[in-house]
């Protein structure tokens, strides 16, 4: 009888096995199906057009491109807070009302105090309650700053977590802590301020 293997059988294109045997089970040494080869050289042609971007493949002009447009269109739809919303006219007044004072508190107490100190003195940031100011120190400049942060010095922008009138009455009671003496004040940064 003729095995698989036996180069006298009468079929010489039959199934070869292999020479080794794993727990006695043996392989045969078959080559993969051509349509599976075929679509393994398709997704390897595949792969290059898309890493190298070349468009337009399929709809659109480009992965990239595409991209760039949806950033785009969500930039515009999202704009970033600028602080231009208030104006020195009302913060002005803000600051001479004592209710928006004590809303201002509330927020400076929750969302500042951690690094200006509960009392404007500074503690990884810097003090409220001198004349020195390091973004500028009239109301405008200090709600620019708030608005949009200073995220090199690890200010968050807070124009995008509170609310635009939680936001100017934290400026209003900012501004009331100037000339104010704190416990322990930090040394001054920046240049100094008139008010």
């Amino acid at each position: 009888m003729a095995t698989p293997n036996d180069t006298n059988s009468p079929n010489p294109l039959q199934d070869k096995l292999l020479e080794h045997s794993y727990d006695g089970i043996q392989e045969y040494d078959n080559p993969m199906p051509r349509w599976w080869l075929l679509t393994f050289a398709g997704t390897i042609i595949f792969s290059v057009i898309y890493v190298f971007n070349v468009g337009p493949v399929g709809n659109g002009k480009g992965r990239v491109a595409d991209y760039e447009a949806d950033m785009t269109a969500y930039a515009k739809a999202h704009p970033a807070p600028t602080g231009g919303d208030m104006g020195a006219p009302q913060l002005l007044a803000l600051a001479r009302d004592h209710e928006a004072i004590e809303e201002g508190e509330e927020t400076y107490k929750a969302y500042c105090a951690s690094c200006h100190a509960p009392d404007g003195g500074g503690l990884i940031g810097p003090n409220l309650t001198d004349a020195y100011w390091l973004h500028g120190g009239t109301i405008t400049d200090i709600y620019k700053t708030v608005t949009n942060g200073v995220l090199e010095k690890g200010m968050p922008p807070w124009g995008k977590t509170l609310k635009p009138e939680q936001l100017a009455e934290v400026v209003a009671y900012v501004s009331t802590l100037q000339g104010t003496t704190p416990a322990s004040p930090k040394a001054p940064q920046g240049t100094p301020v008139t008010p």
